[in-house]
């Protein structure tokens, strides 16, 4: 028997090594093939900064100075990580799966460096799957009109894996009343995958009537695809949605509630995690939206006065900034308030630069904790270069635009973008004379006063 054994322990040892080793060497190569974008690791609009301590939750009764933790994900489960511009992944993978014995599995290997979560699991889950409710229980009890506006979801992808896309079409359609769901806009931005074109176009047969496919004929990137998308809804309400969500239960009336009150009012769900390792879907606490002076999005604190009143815990949540990835924006003031910035590259900087917008310009911007929807930890697969480029390009017509006097904190912390050019801006800085927007000095002082703080830094 020892005989056995002994050589099946050395063989399985040796399989094991070597996809560490061929992984690392994967990764070191992904990673060393780029050093423009090795100086700066841009955020991806789900970050959850490593660097900080977990967001604090002040409660209605707890006493100025000393705030209560609040319960996060684990660092493996933070949303998404953004590109991997660091030789590291190699170890982020291995730390999501731990000692699982499926690390020496190739389909998994292979799947989670295309895709950037477990492709196994995600066929295994199928169409539509329970989750858990994790609303608050003082959300369970409320109630909502039964005559709200109407609902357009707009779902860019691009090489999306098939699984995740079919659940984030079939969520939608499950967990949402009929009658406020207006269509379902799909945006296939120039995939190059096999599955996502007839195939697709089968499984989606079922939703005739309620899903519409579009297909651009050339990669445009997240900023202009969501822009054709909604150029061909009609619902009373645009919620842009990324291609890897699961909504959870009344996720959409919270929304649809507080635009048809205020239609200068655009809100977000909390972003409840999916682990990309185990697909385990995880609530998230209640933090609001916020940046840097690298204009790199973050995550933070809830303060004590936000949780007051007699809806306490769920009450809207101010929010500097939004993360971009999942939000509803009523259809006529998205196009009144200039939409998206149409110069800008295929994603990033642009939910920051919406965010100033929207409050520079009359309108309001809140996290409301009653609407859930969970969001898979996806590993950027994209190449780092071409996002890096992008990055700078946006945030830099965001500075020039939106910034004033205060780009010089910007280029404090980058002054190697001074001489970057940015593309004509004319139209942008005519939009903002048009809707009489205020300062960003006005916004430092009445919207984010915590960012002043921090300048110069």
């Amino acid at each position: 028997m020892t005989n056995v054994i002994i050589p099946v322990f050395l063989c399985g040892s040796l399989l094991f090594g070597t996809w560490t080793v061929l992984l690392c060497v994967y990764f070191y190569y992904d990673s060393v093939s780029d050093g423009q974008a090795e100086s700066w690791e841009p955020a991806s609009v789900w970050s959850l900064d490593r660097k900080l301590q977990p967001p604090t939750i002040h409660g209605p009764q707890q006493t100025p100075g000393h705030p209560v933790p609040a319960e996060r994900p684990d660092e493996g489960e933070t949303r998404e990580q953004g590109p991997f511009l660091k030789s590291g992944k190699c170890f982020d993978f291995l730390f999501l799966v731990g000692e699982d014995a499926k690390l020496m599995d190739p389909e998994l290997l292979r799947g989670f460096i295309k895709y950037g979560f477990n492709t196994i699991l995600s066929k295994s889950l199928g169409k539509v799957r329970p989750v858990p409710d994790t609303r608050n229980k003082m959300c369970r009890e409320k109630r909502y009109p039964a005559k709200l506006p109407t609902a357009s979801v707009v779902i860019c992808f691009h090489n999306e894996e098939f699984n995740a896309l079919l659940r984030t079409v079939s969520s939608a359609m499950h967990f949402t009343p009929h009658r406020l769901l207006e269509e379902i806009i799909l945006v296939d931005d120039m995939s190059k995958l096999d599955d996502l074109k007839e195939k697709l176009d089968y499984h989606l047969e079922k939703f005739r009537g309620k899903v519409k496919l579009i297909r651009n004929e050339k990669r445009e990137g997240l900023v202009r695809a969501r822009l054709i998308g909604a150029a061909h809804a009609s619902g009373d309400v645009l919620v842009f949605m990324d291609s890897h969500c699961e909504v959870n239960r009344v996720w959409l009336e919270p929304l649809l509630d507080a635009i048809a009150k205020n239609h200068r009012m655009v809100v977000c769900p909390v972003i409840d995690v999916i682990n990309p390792m185990t697909l385990e879907y995880k609530p998230s606490p209640v933090v609001r939206g916020a940046f840097d002076w690298h204009l790199q999005f973050k995550w933070d604190n809830v303060l004590s006065y936000e949780m007051d009143g007699p809806e306490g815990p769920i009450r809207p949540i101010r929010s500097p900034a939004m993360a971009g990835g999942i939000f509803a924006i009523n259809r006529h003031y998205f196009n009144e308030i200039g939409q998206y910035d149409k110069d800008m590259n295929l994603w990033g900087g642009e939910n920051l630069e919406l965010s100033l917008r929207i409050w520079m310009c009359g309108g309001q911007l809140f996290v409301l904790p009653c609407s859930r929807v969970g969001h898979i930890v996806k590993q950027s697969t994209e190449n780092r270069t071409e996002v890096f480029r992008a990055l700078t390009h946006n945030n830099l017509r965001l500075v020039h635009v939106w910034l004033d006097e205060y780009k010089e904190q910007f280029f404090l912390q980058r002054p190697g973008l001074k001489s970057v050019p940015y593309g004509n801006i004319s139209e942008r800085v005519e939009l903002r004379k048009r809707l009489g927007c205020k300062s960003f000095q006005w916004y430092l002082d009445t919207i984010f006063p915590e960012l002043e703080a921090s300048k110069g830094n």
